[in-house]
């Protein structure tokens, strides 16, 4: 049986509508199903056009309606924000955090072990010298030394340093240490402020460092020179009466506006003056340091200028005690300060002492090493050092002075004895004590005050003491003494000691005396 479907359209509120005419009868299910395909796409079709015509309204609508910002271009995003954005996304940790949980961490284990822990101690080693990175430069080029300047010659400093030590460029170096120094005076620092004259010390002590001794030299005796004219210049205002009670000059400010420095806002006031006696004692006493160091490198094997070191350690001595008389004789100034410590003392002592004892004269070496041993504290590993430096001189003093050839003749109205020259055997016996003595304090010193220089020192005093066997015509103790330094010098691998410990044992198995 055939049929047909015919389709009807005509205007129904606006929409078309469609009905089915049947010309013959088919099956319900048919027909339905007929009605819904054509029902969803006419659905769709009436979709379509709506939608059509709300774009077609909007765009009038927009076209008519005023638009501030249509030709506007949109801004592009700063550099900043652009080398921000990238440094977060390349400072970020999340994919390595996300390789290495526990599932992945496995799973790359099992894939490559060899690659994998050489990824870790890479990381490990990079983390290292990131945090090493960090702390140098918060703990040395943000440090006090430099925060003490103004900010322009802090700058100067650090590029001078970077340059001394970091990468190393003597030109360079050379060339910001002098835009430091030609910027003080600029800054209002006082040019023998401890900031100037250290600054000045540090570059004669980084031009000693790179070998150049003759410019180290130039530099300390220009600072040096500086400093004793200055001192001269203030006494003779005191002398004149330019100088009050006080300290100060007379008619002078007694407050100056300080001057600003790193890391310290410019409200910081005014700063109190120290007056001209506490001056003169920083001054003095760095002056007197200069001189001593002036006559270790004069003494340097590069330089070898023996009396030229001699001259400087000669007057840094004289100057120390010098002071100390005046101040005993006129009494303290207001403001004065302290003069030098024991040690300070000692120090300029102890190296005119190695002046003299490297010149052979022994009898003038004694007595500064013993006032040195006696400015030192007891319970310190360099004076036991001092000891042993003492007692070689004594074995090795002459029994007659070069400044005394004559005995002087007793006077007869008043009857004193005539003062005898020591013997060679009461030498030798004042050497031992000093030896043992030594060997004593270097045993005893125990905590954080034991250094190496302390075992040093033991190997140094047995030696001694074979020596001084030796020259009293004891083999046998030499040899004792010489065998414990050779084995305690061989323990610490104390080269020295271990070379004047055999030479000890070949002199005393030749029962050779030893060479003064």
């Amino acid at each position: 049986m055939s049929a047909f479907r015919a389709t009807t359209r005509w205007p129904a509120n606006g929409l078309s509508q469609i009905r089915c005419l049947h010309q013959t009868p088919i099956a319900r299910s048919q027909l339905c199903s007929s009605m819904r395909s054509v029902r969803s796409a006419s659905a769709r079709r009436r979709e379509k056009d709506a939608l059509a015509i709300l774009q077609f309204m909007q765009r009038r609508r927009n076209s008519s309606s005023p638009q501030k910002n249509a030709n506007k271009p949109i801004p592009p995003m700063p550099p900043s924000k652009l080398i921000m954005r990238a440094l977060r996304q390349g400072l970020s940790f999340k994919p390595l955090f996300r390789a290495f949980r526990g599932q992945n961490l496995r799973t790359l284990f099992r894939q490559s072990p060899e690659e994998l822990v050489i990824a870790i101690i890479l990381l490990c080693g990079c983390a290292a010298v990131s945090v090493y990175v960090v702390y140098a430069y918060f703990h040395y080029f943000q440090s006090e030394q430099f925060t003490r300047f103004p900010p322009e010659i802090a700058k100067s400093l650090r590029r001078a340093l970077y340059y001394s030590n970091y990468a190393p460029d003597p030109k360079l170096a050379l060339k910001y240490y002098k835009l430091a120094l030609e910027q003080c005076p600029a800054s209002g620092l006082d040019p023998f402020s401890d900031e100037v004259i250290g600054l000045r010390i540090q570059i004669a002590a980084w031009l000693e460092g790179i070998g150049k001794f003759e410019n180290s030299i130039e530099t300390l005796e220009s600072l040096l020179q500086d400093c004793k004219k200055w001192v001269e210049v203030m006494e003779k205002s005191v002398r004149d009466g330019l100088v009050d009670k006080s300290g100060r000059l007379i008619g002078a400010a007694t407050t100056q506006p300080s001057v600003p420095k790193e890391g310290v806002g410019s409200g910081a006031g005014e700063v109190q003056l120290e007056n001209l006696w506490a001056k003169r004692t920083r001054v003095l006493g760095r002056s007197v340091g200069i001189s001593v160091k002036l006559g270790e490198l004069y003494a340097d094997d590069h330089v070898l200028q023996g009396d030229a070191a001699g001259e400087h350690l000669v007057w840094a001595v004289e100057t120390v005690l010098k002071e100390l008389q005046r101040r005993q004789v006129e009494g303290i100034k207001e403001g004065e300060g302290d003069w030098m410590n024991p040690e300070q003392i000692g120090g300029a002592l102890e190296a005119l002492g190695n002046h003299y004892e490297s010149k052979s004269q022994h009898y003038l070496a004694a007595p500064l090493y013993l006032q040195a041993v006696t400015l030192s504290p007891p319970n310190s590993c360099h004076t036991a050092v001092l000891m042993n430096n003492l007692a070689i001189s004594l074995a090795q003093q002459p029994v007659q002075s070069p400044f005394n050839t004559q005995p002087a003749p007793a006077s007869e109205k008043s009857g004193q004895p005539v003062s005898q020259s020591p013997t060679r055997a009461t030498l030798l016996a004042s050497a031992r004590s000093w030896a043992l003595q030594a060997l004593g304090t270097a045993k005893k010193v125990t905590g954080e005050d034991r250094t190496e220089e302390c075992d040093e020192a033991c190997a140094v005093a047995m030696c001694n003491l074979g020596d001084i066997a030796a020259m009293a015509g004891d083999m046998e103790e030499a040899k004792r003494r010489f065998h414990e330094s050779l084995e305690l010098s061989q323990k610490l691998g104390f080269e020295p000691g271990i070379a004047q410990a055999k030479d000890g044992l070949k002199r005393a198995a030749g029962s050779a005396p030893p060479k003064n």
